[in-house]
């Protein structure tokens, strides 16, 4: 680079967990009633610090990204938009009614951030919402950065993005948006920007990530009426971070913004749509040349070339990660397993804040990333998808598959069943630490978690489901699981990211050709089996979940790696069924996860991903069922593909979202069973038989009793005993009261 134009470093958002899970692990000790809310303050001072100490590495620093729960829920409290419901005389339970429920109310629902699986809770707004500023936690959080020496930069969630990401409050009338709102909305940003001006920030970083996804002419007419009101009160930089701004990138500019993040990963057209308008070199561009959501090293030649188009535009230039630091773990150096060819591919939060400042120093280096080895790439995988026929991924027509199904496994109507893990106590945990650790023999590890099966079987017999499941008490994760046991694939010792609240998961690095090398879940299955007359279903994991719940190889199209993974998967169907098991349920949660932000590429989405999970379960037989499992998404935007997955029972997230998923059903093709949730298992809250068997009865009103089965929102591997069993049993007399009223 020349010394034409200073190129600052930042970041547009950072990990908030702890290196260690310091946050996760307070949090879930205040909610238990063992640390107060003093104790929770102070384990959240330490994890700023931390975040503080890593980000002074960078020019300027990004605050107000910590958060206890969700950074949505956060700027719901900060414009005062929290449900009547969830108000407490106690801010921070308040806080935690919203994201979790309580005795007294149900939370908020929550539903997947654009195509991550990271996890918001949506605020509810109506018509008589009464906003109000209350920029206390934004000016805190600033102030403690800049008590640290450090360039503080405020960042919020932007107005725009705010209420296109809510839903109308309940009682809202028909046709209200919550966009109508922007109005007022925009009025108390206004007040919480002139808070930070006063308390001496000069630049604030709005974040409108909704703007990556097609808008309307009415709703870019909104982003120009509310920027054109914010320019002036404080110096914003408005941040995307998702994909392209594409259409809102001229409207934020005429609207006088001072500055804008590009996300030039996976949104490098606005580059060009950049050089094409006429840009002031006072705004100031932030180059997002840094991937902010998978784990590979930045190819620092190719980033360098970006961010020199950028200094030919603007005097004020900025590189960054392309979106927030949020989905990626905090540091590779924890990391000592991997394989040295590996590591030498992979950043994590830690290294790319290194290689952020490496390409705004003008001396820094600008290596390009190592190529992946010859040694990864499997001939026989590559050969044997070749072969595959063009009928490889069609089954029987349903109708006839349904009828075959039946006489083999004859259910009532509603049948009743759960999603597929039982509660991971404390001692399962430590059972599988301990043999991890080599300090538990192979036949003692069996022994226990043999018997936790027989222990599952025996209390789902007493409640009186009708099909069962082993629980996956061997299972420290549903991705995890599967890439510990088939090549291709490596995992990480201390590689968390937050999926929502207190939740963290360790993504496996998916680099190489992926194969099965022998059965994965088949013994366990096959035992559960043998100690119950009732059908146990088998329990995968779907391929599209796999890859989205992973950092996958970027040096192949995402289809190709889909179908290696379904491959493995049809081999382990295959043995399923020949034990004998009558239903498998191959899960697929992440559907909607990974459908692109534009429409533009989603109908090649819903192609490979549909047919991916068709190569895994299209081999078994007519009277074999195959069940799938969704949650925590935006059904409405999915029900085709839903369709398109031909399997013969669906089971979906429906009880936060008070079963808006059956419109949606209503008005698709989709003709096969559905299990509509009906108890929200992320919340500690329990309900009763009556208020299951409602949900039930607008299922059964729908879609017919023949199309409805009975069963949670998703696994209870998060919940405790004391709360499983009388929601269960809940659940088996919600069913046993709706199966008697329609028949």
């Amino acid at each position: 680079m020349n010394n034409r134009t200073a190129v600052r470093s930042t970041a547009l958002g950072y990990p908030r967990i702890g290196s260690n899970r310091e946050l996760k692990r307070a949090l879930e000790a205040h909610w238990s009633g063992r640390l107060d809310a003093a104790g929770l303050e102070r384990a959240g001072a330490a994890v700023r610090a931390e975040m503080l100490g890593d980000l002074s590495v960078l020019d300027s620093v990004p605050t107000g990204v910590f958060s206890y729960y969700d950074h949505v829920l956060d700027t719901a409290f900060a414009v005062d938009a929290v449900a009547p419901r969830h108000r407490r005389d106690d801010e921070l339970a308040s806080y935690f009614a919203a994201a979790r429920g309580d005795a007294a109310a149900a939370p908020l629902e929550m539903t997947k951030w654009f195509d991550t699986n990271y996890h918001y809770l949506v605020p509810e707004i109506g018509p008589s919402t009464a906003f109000a500023a209350r920029p206390g936690k934004a000016v805190a959080e600033f102030l403690e950065a800049r008590e640290r020496g450090l360039d503080a930069r405020p960042v919020l969630v932007g107005p725009v993005s705010f209420l296109l990401l809510a839903k109308p409050a309940d009682g809202a009338p028909e046709g209200f948006r919550p966009l109508d709102r922007i109005g007022d909305l925009v009025e108390v940003y206004a007040e919480i920007l002139t808070a930070l001006g006063r308390a001496g920030a000069g630049l604030i970083q709005l974040d409108e990530p909704a703007l990556a996804a097609d808008r309307t002419p009415e709703e870019l007419a909104a982003v120009a009426a509310a920027y054109r009101r914010l320019v002036g009160t404080a110096e914003i930089l408005v941040a995307g971070g998702y994909g392209p701004f594409g259409e809102s990138l001229p409207v934020l500019l005429e609207a006088g913004v001072e500055g804008i993040a590009l996300d030039l990963v996976r949104g490098r057209a606005d580059l060009d749509a950049l050089e094409a308008l006429d840009v002031s070199r006072e705004t100031f561009v932030v180059a997002g040349v840094v991937d902010g959501r998978n784990i590979w090293r930045t190819d620092l030649a190719a980033a360098a070339r970006d961010v020199e188009r950028v200094r030919a535009l603007t005097d004020r230039v900025g590189v960054a990660s392309s979106s927030s630091l949020l989905h990626v773990p905090v540091d590779l150096a924890a990391e000592t397993d991997l394989a040295p060819e590996l590591a030498a591919r992979l950043a994590f939060a830690r290294q790319k804040l290194a290689e952020i400042a490496a390409l705004a120093d003008p001396d820094g280096p600008r290596d390009a990333r190592p190529a992946a080895p010859d040694a990864w790439r499997d001939a026989s995988v590559r050969s044997r998808l070749a072969g595959l026929g063009a009928d490889a991924d069609r089954r029987a027509p349903y109708a006839e598959r349904r009828a075959a199904q039946a006489e083999r496994v004859p259910l009532p109507p509603l049948p009743t069943t759960t999603i597929g893990s039982f509660p991971q106590t404390a001692e399962l945990r430590q059972a599988r630490a301990a043999h991890r650790q080599g300090l538990m023999i192979d036949a003692d590890y069996r022994a226990r978690m043999r018997a936790e099966v027989a222990a599952v079987i025996a209390e789902q017999e007493r409640l009186g489901l009708d099909v069962l499941v082993h629980g996956e008490p061997e299972r420290n994760d549903m991705v995890q699981y599967f890439a510990e046991q088939l090549t291709g694939f490596a995992t990480t010792a201390a590689g968390w990211v937050q999926s929502y609240g207190s939740r963290c998961v360790r993504p496996p690095i998916l680099f190489g050709d992926v194969a099965r090398t022998a059965p994965m879940t088949v013994p366990w299955t096959s035992y559960a089996q043998s100690l119950t007359a009732k059908p146990v279903k088998g329990m995968l994991t779907g391929p599209v979940t796999i890859l989205a719940w992973s950092f996958v190889r970027d040096d192949q199209p995402l289809a190709d790696t889909a179908d290696q993974v379904a491959l493995a998967l049809r081999d382990e169907v295959a043995d399923l069924e020949a034990a004998g098991t009558a239903i498998i349920q191959v899960d697929e949660p992440a559907l909607r996860e990974l459908l692109p932000v534009r429409a533009a590429g989603r109908a090649a989405y819903r192609a490979w991903a549909t047919r991916a999970f068709r190569i895994a379960t299209a081999g078994v037989r007519p009277d074999t069922a195959i069940h799938t499992h969704l949650c925590y998404s935006e059904f409405g935007e999915v029900i085709d593909a839903i369709a398109a997955l031909d399997a013969d029972v669906t089971s979906i997230e429906a009880s936060r979202s008070k079963m808006e998923v059956l419109a949606d059903l209503d008005g698709a093709a989709y003709r096969s069973a559905v299990g509509p949730g009906v108890w929200d298992i992320h919340s500690p809250r329990v309900p009763d038989a009556a208020e299951m068997a409602a949900a039930l009865r607008l299922a059964v009103a729908a879609l017919g009793p023949d199309r409805v089965w009975a069963n949670p929102d998703c696994g209870l591997k998060t919940r405790r005993y004391e709360e499983v069993l009388p929601a269960l049993a809940g659940l088996v007399e919600a069913a046993r009261l709706v199966r008697a009223e329609a028949a």
